[in-house]
């Protein structure tokens, strides 16, 4: 009987682990890409609608705006639960693909260009709300570890897209495009459904506290992270040189499923199988070394029982307290000044406050700088690999999704040694792989020999790390309070950047060298007026170009290090000393 307890009291700590919140938001995020799919089911929407490019180009950015613009989740984030963001999320994913799904199939009248942005619009920004509810739930969850949490759940984002095209392999021995778009509705719906009641900010000091498991636990997932990668990669690779059978192919599915459900290894070994922790150790778990700005900074709650007993052998306790009661009235008046003109850097922020601040802007305009250039190289890979003659190009646009996992992940675990480790500004690590970018877009502007497999891979390293140190970077200097405000507007940088460096810089260049080329005699298509460029220079000017935007982000983010350096040390210097 007590056993049953036991295992019962076992079972309900499990559901209260915020490991289990971690895992189960990383297979949410793993079917979270739904954007990253346009390009496989793309082919069957302009065949059936007998769409050209152009209208092709307008769902695309229709596909953008709905993967980045989430200031609803956000609000919804903030007045109602995590649940309930996943299941709105969640309806509108499976509302927009499966209205797409109809028209496509002809099981309803086709409906015009406008209607069917609003459908792909409101299915890719399901998205915003997995991202959401997700990130807003282990970042409160694991407030020592931002960096780590933000890197690979983002990172499982940017694998999305070769994870499910990998699963529907073993359903469908040749899956059309059509069926493709009624599974993009159905899946990521239903594993956030299924899911949606395990993902949530878990209440409670002792779920605050950083403990000595915590690194084996990350380090854990860091590894299977790495080996899903390679795996993956591994898969492309063969099925690119080699024609796999049904039964091979759904085999390696298999394996690639068991692998995305190994970290619930971590909760289960923690809940059932770790040593409980002492009493004293629990007690010293539960001071959280980075409570808050303003605490670090005058150690108020260090009322320790030595300090205590010290405190009374100096006089009598009446004394002692009365001098406690003055100094809690003057530290609470010292927050009314500070707080006159609005929280601080480093406390929390309302987004409408935030966007008064100059590093609020400053990291805005650096990830705006840093996700363009990477957006630049990513959209237009295929007319890269067609200038230079190359045919593989499926391989280098799998090659960036690994590498942008990669990124993810590594730049999530980077920026976190800075601010753990030295107390420093994280936007340093942001400064340090966009210099990463600068050494790839140059190498392809030279010209030298593998510059495609350099730039793919320092591109999609740089442009996965943005997107695991910008969020982390932004609990840390506005709050998470509002985190889920702040981040969605964070996101409007990705379209910006790429509507800039992507829409028109590098299009208007390349379209510049195609007339050119076609004024001297070299090749173009016979009697269009879409011109085909060929050679290095057609993207060789483009890459200085964005080198000058990763330059230029660089001096944004060292801006704000320099601006927030006290903001560091207050939030992480005092941890390293305990």
């Amino acid at each position: 009987m007590e056993r049953k307890e036991r295992i019962s009291e076992k079972w309900k700590g499990l559901m209260r682990e915020r490991w289990v919140v971690f895992v189960c938001s990383m297979w949410v995020q793993s079917f979270a890409g739904m954007a990253y799919m346009f390009g496989a089911i793309s082919p069957a929407i302009k065949a059936t609608m007998g769409y050209n490019q152009k209208q092709l180009a307008v769902l695309a950015v229709a596909k953008d705006l709905g993967d980045n613009i989430g200031f609803v989740a956000g609000k919804l984030s903030q007045v109602s639960s995590i649940s309930r963001v996943l299941i709105v999320g969640a309806l509108q994913n499976f509302a927009g693909y499966l209205l797409l799904w109809l028209v496509i199939t002809h099981k309803i009248p086709s409906m015009p260009l406008w209607a069917l942005c609003i459908c792909i619009f409101v299915g890719n920004n399901a998205a915003t709300y997995y991202n959401t509810a997700t990130l807003v739930s282990c970042v409160k969850n694991f407030p020592q570890n931002r960096g780590p949490v933000v890197g690979i759940l983002k990172g499982f984002v940017g694998l999305s897209g070769a994870i499910m095209t990998q699963i529907v392999a073993i359903f469908c021995s040749t899956p059309d495009e059509a069926s493709l778009i009624f599974i993009i509705a159905v899946g990521p719906s239903m594993v956030s459904l299924c899911l949606s009641f395990f993902i949530r900010p878990i209440h409670g000091h002792h779920q605050q506290a950083t403990r000595p498991s915590h690194g084996s636990s990350f380090l854990f997932i860091y590894c299977v992270c790495l080996l899903l990668a390679s795996y993956i990669m591994g898969v492309l690779m063969l099925q690119n040189k080699m024609n796999l059978n049904q039964s091979t192919i759904k085999l390696l599915g298999i394996i690639l499923i068991i692998l995305i459900l190994v970290p619930i290894i971590v909760p289960i070994y923690l809940v059932f199988f770790s040593k409980p922790n002492s009493p004293d150790e629990e007690e010293t778990l539960l001071v959280n070394p980075a409570k808050s700005e303003y605490d670090n900074e005058t150690g108020v709650g260090e009322d320790t029982e030595e300090n205590r007993g010290s405190s009374v052998a100096e006089g009598p306790r009446q004394i002692v307290q009365l001098e406690a009661k003055i100094f809690q009235a003057l530290t609470e008046a010292m927050k009314k000044v500070k707080h006159k003109n609005g929280p601080q850097i480093g406390e929390d922020f309302t987004l409408i406050q935030a966007l008064v601040k100059p590093e609020f802007w400053l990291v805005f305009f650096a990830l705006v700088m840093g996700s363009g250039t990477g957006l630049a190289i990513i959209n237009n890979m295929g007319q890269i690999c067609q200038s230079l003659g190359d045919n593989n190009a499926t391989v280098y646009v799998s090659m960036i999704s690994i590498f942008n996992f990669l990124g993810r992940v590594g730049g999530g675990y980077f920026s976190e040694v800075i601010v753990r480790k030295y107390a420093y500004p994280r936007l340093a690590a942001l400064a340090a792989v966009q210099a990463i970018m600068i050494v790839g877009v140059l190498y392809y502007a030279m010209g030298w020999s593998g510059q495609l497999y350099v730039v793919t891979i320092l591109t999609g390293l740089g442009y996965g790390a943005h997107w695991a140190i910008g969020p982390a970077a932004a609990s840390e200097l506005f709050g998470l309070k509002n985190f889920g405000a702040i981040y969605n507007f964070y996101t409007l940088a990705t379209p910006t950047g790429s509507l800039i460096l992507s829409g028109l810089v590098s299009s208007t260049l390349y379209d510049y060298y195609a007339e050119q080329q076609q004024q001297g005699g070299a090749k173009a298509k016979n009697g269009n007026e879409l011109l085909v460029c060929e050679g290095n220079i057609c993207y060789s000017v483009t890459c200085v170009v964005l080198a000058g935007a990763c330059l230029l982000g660089i001096v944004l983010s060292l801006t704000v290090v320099r601006r927030t350096k006290k903001v560091y040390a207050r939030l992480y210097g005092k941890s390293l000393l305990t």
